[in-house]
């Protein structure tokens, strides 16, 4: 399981929109640098990525090699009542990710 950060404001105002930062976790490997023997260091990258709010799925990302080690994703939204934001990602060898914050509308 990799690891991962979520963060949204402590509380949102019901329709206005509010920022949602992600933290994953993972090198990121290319599949285009050696290591110190000249041997290619195999590729390993996050591919997808998709948040949930309240069960509906309110952000989705297909990532591929140009984005660095430990992706960092930020984006807006909106919400109309209280939930679980629960956020999902993984790689390209089958190794998954979950993390899960409330989100507090009032």
């Amino acid at each position: 399981m990799m690891l991962g950060k979520v963060q949204v404001p402590p509380t949102v105002k019901r329709g206005e929109a509010f920022e949602v930062r992600v933290l994953v976790q993972h090198p990121m490997e290319t599949g285009f640098r050696r290591n110190l023997d000249g041997q290619s260091i195999p590729a390993n990258i996050v591919d997808k990525l998709a948040c949930r709010l309240g069960g509906r799925e309110i952000f989705r990302a297909e990532l591929g090699t140009g984005i660095s080690a430990n992706p960092y994703i930020a984006f807006f939204t909106t919400a109309d009542a209280s939930g679980e934001l629960v956020v999902e990602w993984s790689d390209d060898r089958g190794e998954k990710g979950r993390v899960a914050t409330m989100v507090t509308v009032v």
